[in-house]
């Protein structure tokens, strides 16, 4: 898979993202954990690290369990359980090290890439709870539209040290943007949330660019779901604190 299309997957794992939080809730958990299983099983592939079914499934429980518990859980900490699954899940990652036996290969590579799995796997389902928090769309477009706009200018092939600022530049003026047409979000949280989300995303395009192409579809799909699962949890705080 070519290193832009991993940005063409992410746009649209974004928008089928911000489409299931208009659906009924039961919709969205069973996208969360649609994508927390494609990640979690891609994820070790992109990193080429080994025991990649026993990690994979670590990674996926943890996203899938991590959509269950902000779904059902009751406010308004509604990521309270999170936390325990993460920490169940990172312990999960230095146990099977433990079970492969001591002198195996890259077992650095292997904890250190798995466990960062685990977070992102664990952050995503904070895209459910913001949503079950503030009770509308509006951060949800906002959020939705600025990271649109990084993702697409991460698309063009221009160095990363070009890229990086003017996505974020970019995306911090879509924010108001979308706050005046969508919603009634004042300007100043509007753009800051637009910066720090694209910040975020244009971090994982570095990261993409330094990792090289994926050798396989399902590290690709990984690496395209990873940046918008990482927005989950910077949503949910961004609303509580600056939005509501």
């Amino acid at each position: 898979m070519k290193t832009w299309s991993i940005g063409a997957v992410s746009i649209a794992v974004l928008a089928v993202v911000v489409a299931a939080l208009y659906a009924p809730l039961a919709l969205t958990i069973a996208v969360g954990i649609v994508l927390s299983l494609v990640f979690g099983f891609g994820w070790p592939h992109y990193l080429r690290i080994p025991a990649r079914k026993t990690l994979g499934t670590v990674i996926s429980l943890t996203g899938a369990g991590a959509c269950l518990a902000a779904g059902l859980s009751r406010g308004p900490d509604y990521l309270i359980g999170v936390p325990i699954l993460l920490a169940l899940g990172v312990g999960a990652v230095f146990l099977v090290q433990l079970v492969r036996g001591t002198g195996q290969s890259h077992r650095l590579e292997s904890t250190l890439g798995a466990a960062g799995g685990v977070v992102l796997a664990a952050l995503g389902p904070g895209w459910i709870a913001a949503q079950r928090f503030s009770g509308g769309s509006s951060l949800v477009l906002i959020t939705g539209v600025s990271a649109a706009v990084a993702l697409g200018v991460g698309l063009i092939r221009w160095p990363d040290r070009v890229i990086a600022p003017l996505g974020i530049v970019l995306a911090a003026l879509a924010g108001p943007l979308a706050a005046l047409l969508f919603s009634d979000v004042r300007i100043v949280p509007a753009a800051i949330c637009g910066a720090a989300v694209a910040a975020v995303l244009v971090s994982f395009r570095r990261l993409g660019t330094l990792g090289g192409e994926p050798r396989n579809t399902a590290g690709g799909m990984a690496m395209g779901i990873a940046p918008v699962a990482a927005l989950g949890t910077l949503v949910y705080f961004i609303d509580k604190l600056l939005i509501s």
